[in-house]
């Protein structure tokens, strides 16, 4: 049977693994997930994504193009405030997004 100090350390080591798993979860990114959607046109996700994001008309492009074929792209990964900001945007537009965390 273990000795009280050693379950002690048992236990605080197991903490410490805990509190480290947690702190490196809140360090990873957030990405903004943007779905395909029978609405949108191709040419307005594009015009949507350079608007936002600023990104290229060939980068915004291909991330449309993700979207159509594949239903899906990440079309940005930060922060959780920024990922929040931008799907909010999104949505605005009228286009479907979702967050979620990286590893998640």
């Amino acid at each position: 049977m273990p000795s009280a100090a050693s379950a002690t350390d048992t236990l605080a080591d197991l903490e410490l693994d805990l509190a480290l798993d947690e702190s490196t979860q809140l360090n990873l990114p957030w990405a903004v997930i943007v779905w395909d959607d029978p609405v949108n046109l191709m040419s307005f996700v594009t015009y949507v994504l350079r608007t936002q994001f600023g990104y290229s008309t060939e980068k915004a492009h291909q991330l449309m193009m993700q979207v159509h074929t594949e239903g899906k792209a990440t079309v940005f990964s930060g922060s959780k405030e920024e990922a929040e900001r931008h799907t909010t945007a999104l949505h605005t537009w009228g286009l479907w997004a979702t967050i979620e965390q990286a590893g998640a």
